[in-house]
């Protein structure tokens, strides 16, 4: 059933755990969408089930999710707790079960095989005490195999824990049976001749080491998965919970969910804007980077329209609300987000496409060279035994590790070097994308406004106009006023002693400088306070061709200059872009600030392409452009107003100075403080995909090489050991070698990240 499919109903939000793979989700909603009246979709990748149930309530829910094996929670967008216990929990018990099977593993492997070898050195009933070593580990350690081995075969389907299962139940339990029955095993090694006497307790060893290694790799792969973070969670805390509305001409503070179209609603200073409405008395300036990205705050007056989710920094506004609720822009950004997030969730990994066909192949092979042996005349126990061998030696231990542990070493240097990476689809992402799109504001550029060019006018030198300016913005928070104040500071301008200052929202200020009154702000306000600026019409033009804010600057009612202001590429950035270009990358620059300064920083740094004036929902709706071209499209940003097109490209990365949503729709994070870790994360991600790709060549092709071997009957349990464990030593220590990646510059020692906090 499509979403245009389902009647309009009220949804309910579960939060979902113990799904470990996108077939898990599917089973979830087959389960629910079992029950009369009720439609269910579930998401991977957010943990999260979206219920309509017209006649079924929460608990007949959570009951049938239970079901199916898995567990359920009324999801509270105020309190994420539940899921963040379920993910821990999942977690802890893994890291539980690693550390007991290790503990008893190694004495069992030292056991095992001395005793095995060395005849001389047994005593009686050593063979049970390694049962009873290995009786937890093939139990209790192994028991999340088990479980979802028997999870799956109540749907009738296969994976890859059904194999490692089903390879510990049978080599611990045929163990027992020789143990007990003293039946004989495989009588051969290759090239070695007849195996020791009692050397079948080998296969102990090979259940407690599966189990071990099985667990070490999961673990890594839960401990990994548990960065990712929840998009939709972060922008639900965006959005305001209450509002002041205007009712019959006061002031009342109401949920925001009482707010409606048409009603007006009043924000004061420092206050964000809880619905989307235009402007009908006051002024102030808008911090509106969070939906569009400008540094420059906005200024608005009666009659602009306004963004719920901007922040009033200097005015009192009174607003008449047009969009609430699921309609502001605010919510349409989680919107774009959950489905953005629901299709990368049908990525499926390398060893879940390989597995998917390799599993029951392996199993249809055991019983096959189990059938083949016993028509062939062979006794009972060589034909269980040899069917055993294959099952032992096609074990994907290797395979099992190829992933996280090559993930594991990837992360770990890239952490080192200023670069998280969170998960495997990142990796698989870079390795195919063929266009980096990248944010301006915070990203290629400070996000910080700075002086560019003093020119003064009439009689007044540069130094002059910068002094009486700062002066007069000593004492604002503008984001203009700030970078006017630094420079002056910078040149070493002493500032004049200032009286009867007096802020204008969405103007400009003005102040008596030394005797002298003085306007600094817009041509509006000048033109408001009767001083001609005809003379600064030509740096206007050029500021506005140059993508800078122009400041003009007058004293007793006469323009003596105009100051210059943008935000400044970072030192950096030129650089980051040519390495992009060297990887064979397109590079594009997409903002939602003006063209002017969209294309001089694009020129600074060597980007041809650029996208300017682009709100969030567009953003993500350009990146989607990009993919329907056969574009494979990485993202970079900072902002919140970059967290829906960093969820809609294949790889996401952000910058950490930024904001929290962004980083949480990122797949990976950048936490150093040079843009170089840009080209960085992708060479990064690309050689730990092709580090894994190895992995996997390797262990398939071992166990290709192997299995005939041991349906041909050559392999010693003994041999089988050794070559398990030995095709997982290489494959773990061809993963190591990600830790001699030095990046762009070159670097062969650890770096640092910078300290840095949440925004």
């Amino acid at each position: 059933m499509t979403a245009t499919d389902r009647p309009t109903l009220e949804y309910t939000e579960f939060d979902i755990s113990g799904m470990t793979c996108t077939a898990c989700a599917r089973r979830v909603e087959r389960a629910l969408n079992k029950l009369d009246g009720v439609y269910a979709s579930v998401n991977y990748a957010t943990e999260r089930a979206l219920v309509s149930a017209a006649t079924v309530d929460a608990d007949t829910l959570i009951a049938q999710v239970e079901s199916a094996g898995y567990g359920a929670h009324v999801h509270d967008p105020e309190d994420d707790e539940w899921s963040r216990r379920a993910g821990d929990m999942r977690v802890t018990s893994l890291r539980r079960r690693l550390i007991v099977a290790a503990l008893l593993t190694i004495p069992l492997m030292d056991i095992t095989i001395v005793f095995a070898l060395v005849p001389g050195w047994r005593f009686p009933g050593w063979e049970w005490l390694c049962v009873l070593l290995a009786l937890p580990v093939a139990t209790w350690a192994a028991w999340p195999f088990h479980r979802a081995t028997l999870r799956n075969l109540r749907h009738r389907a296969v994976s890859m824990d059904t194999l490692v299962s089903l390879g510990i139940a049978v080599s611990f339990g045929w163990a027992v049976v020789t143990l007990a029955f003293g039946l004989d095993g495989p009588a051969y090694w290759i090239g070695f001749g007849a195996a020791p006497d009692g050397a079948d307790a080998m296969y102990l060893d090979v259940a407690a080491g599966m189990t071990t290694l099985q667990l070490a790799g999961r673990y890594f792969e839960s401990r990994s998965r548990r960065k990712a973070g929840d998009v939709l969670g972060a922008l639900s805390r965006l959005a305001v919970r209450e509002a002041r509305v205007l009712r019959d001409g006061r002031e009342v503070i109401e949920p925001i969910g009482a707010l409606r179209p048409g009603d007006t609603f009043v924000v004061l200073p420092g206050e964000t804007l809880p619905a989307d409405g235009v402007v009908i008395a006051g002024s102030a300036s808008l911090d509106v980077s969070t939906m569009t990205g400008e540094p420059v705050p906005r200024e608005v007056v009666a009659g602009d329209a306004v963004l719920g989710g901007t922040i009033s920094t200097d005015g009192r506004l009174e607003v008449r609300a047009s969009s609430v609720g699921a309609s502001t822009q605010l919510a349409q950004m989680a919107a774009l987000a959950e489905r953005a997030q629901s299709r990368k969730a049908d990525v499926q990994t390398l060893v879940d496409r390989i597995t998917t066909f390799f599993v029951p192949a392996v199993i249809l092979l055991a019983a096959a060279t189990f059938g083949g042996w016993l028509l062939g005349g062979a006794p009972l126990q060589q034909a269980i035994g040899t069917g055993i061998a294959v099952l032992i030696i096609a074990c994907p231990c290797a395979l099992g590790l190829a992933t996280p542990t090559a993930l594991m070493v990837g992360v770990g240097r890239g952490a080192s070097l200023g670069i998280l990476v969170k998960g495997q689809e990142a990796l698989e992402a870079s390795g195919r994308i063929t266009t980096v799109v990248l944010d301006k504001t915070g990203t290629l550029t400070t996000g910080r406004m700075s002086v560019w060019e003093t020119i003064p006018l009439a009689e007044a030198s540069a130094s002059e106009v910068l002094s009486v300016a700062a002066a007069v913005e000593e004492g604002s928070e503008h984001a203009l006023a700030r970078a006017i104040v630094q420079a002056a500071a910078a040149n070493g301008a002493a500032a004049p002693p200032t009286a009867q200052f007096r802020a204008m929202p969405g103007l400009g200020a003005s102040a008596v400088v030394a005797g002298r009154r003085v306007v600094i702000g817009n041509a509006r306000l000048l033109g408001a306070e009767g001083i001609p600026t005809d003379a600064a019409h030509p740096v206007l033009a050029r500021a506005s061709a140059d993508g800078h804010t122009p400041v003009l600057v007058a004293e007793d009612d006469v323009l003596i200059g105009v100051i210059t202001v943008a935000d400044t590429v970072k030192p950096d950035a030129r650089a980051a872009v040519s390495a992009l270009h060297a990887q064979g990358l397109e590079t594009i620059l997409l903002t939602g600030d003006t063209a002017a300064a969209a294309r001089r920083v694009a020129d600074e740094v060597g980007i041809a392409t650029v996208s300017a004036g682009v709100l969030p929902t567009e953003k993500a709706a350009f990146i989607e452009r990009l993919q329907a071209e056969g574009k494979v499209v990485a993202m970079v940003g900072d902002g919140i107003n970059d967290a829906v097109a960093l969820s809609a490209a294949e790889l996401g990365l952000a910058i950490a100075t930024g904001t929290d949503i962004a980083m949480r729709s990122a797949d990976i994070i950048l936490v150093r403080d040079d843009l170089l870790a840009v080209p960085d994360a992708v060479a990064l991600a690309r050689r730990t995909l092709r580090t894994i790709r190895g992995n996997l060549v390797w262990a398939f092709g071992y166990n290709i090489a192997a299995i005939p071997l041991a349906a041909a009957g050559l392999l010693n349990p003994l041999i089988a050991a050794a070559a398990m464990s030995l095709s997982s030593v290489l494959v773990v220590n061809n993963s190591l070698r990600l830790r001699s990646f030095s990046g762009a510059r070159g670097r062969s020692t650890p770096h640092d990240p910078p300290a840095h906090g949440t925004n």
